[in-house]
């Protein structure tokens, strides 16, 4: 005979009810449906979130010697929602991004338009102050102009003036050097130029003293042809400062000048 407690499990097994997988032992349980409803939208900073953090101090100790590690649930943190700081144009996450990037890149458009008419004005204005800057001064340009009586100058001679650091030639022409001047074939001259062309009155030659060789002062009413002539290289001018003979190329050249009664205002 078994004693009656070791029989008393196998009685139990016996008196429960064991399925046999044709009728259902227990009805199955009702949940009554409830309406389910969105939590309201939360706005998170990064100081709300550091909130929710777990207060203390924790210390987590890492390396092959360690046998544990201590790790914290991701799923105890609200994931925060950051739709109330992206652009209305990239909410909807149907449409792709690059449809709408001529619309949001406007401001950078205009930030780096901004900064290119502001970079180019400061140049602009720096470059107007250094050439400004290297400019003549006022003591200088108060001798950019000379003023000449003509009664000064005797007729068939040659007056020589500073102006502008150069010497200035003005020659009272006689009417026989006027007609010899005239007469002269354009043709026949190595810088073609008339008489006329380079007179404003006939009777008074106009020129710079610098040889257009190399720069060198020439003497008035010598050379051959009794106007000019550089004794460094033998270059020859006429009356009308014109080349005649040597390595000159060109003929002597003509400043800006004005006639205003009797006086000759230069530059």
């Amino acid at each position: 005979m078994l004693q009656s407690s070791k029989l008393s499990c196998y009685v139990r097994s016996a008196n429960q009810v064991v399925s046999n997988n044709l009728k259902q032992a227990t009805p199955n349980a009702v949940i009554p449906k409830k309406a389910i409803t969105k939590p309201p939208l939360e706005v998170h900073t990064s100081y709300t979130l550091s909130r929710q953090l777990p207060l203390g101090k924790f210390v987590t100790v890492s390396g092959p010697a360690v046998s544990t590690q201590v790790r914290f649930a991701h799923t105890d943190i609200k994931v925060p929602d950051f739709s109330s700081y992206r652009r209305t144009q990239v909410i909807d996450p149907n449409v792709k991004s690059s449809s709408t990037v001529d619309e949001r890149q406007n401001m950078t458009y205009l930030i780096a338009g901004g900064g290119l008419i502001g970079t180019m004005y400061s140049a602009k204005a720096l470059v107007t102050k250094f050439i400004s800057s290297m400019s003549a001064s006022a003591d200088v340009l108060a001798l950019a102009k000379i003023e000449v009586k003509l009664s000064e100058v005797p007729e068939g001679k040659s007056v020589t003036f500073k102006w502008r650091g150069k010497p200035l030639f003005i020659r009272h022409r006689t009417a026989e050097e006027i007609e010899a001047e005239r007469s002269v074939p354009v043709s026949s001259l190595r810088d073609p130029q008339h008489d006329d062309e380079r007179v404003k009155r006939p009777e008074f030659l106009i020129v710079l003293g610098v040889c257009t060789h190399l720069g060198c002062v020439p003497i008035a009413n010598a050379g051959d042809f009794g106007g000019y002539y550089c004794p460094c290289h033998g270059s020859h001018y006429d009356a009308s400062g014109r080349i005649r003979k040597g390595p000159a190329p060109l003929n002597l050249e003509i400043p800006d000048y004005e006639f205003v009664d009797d006086l000759v205002i230069v530059g």
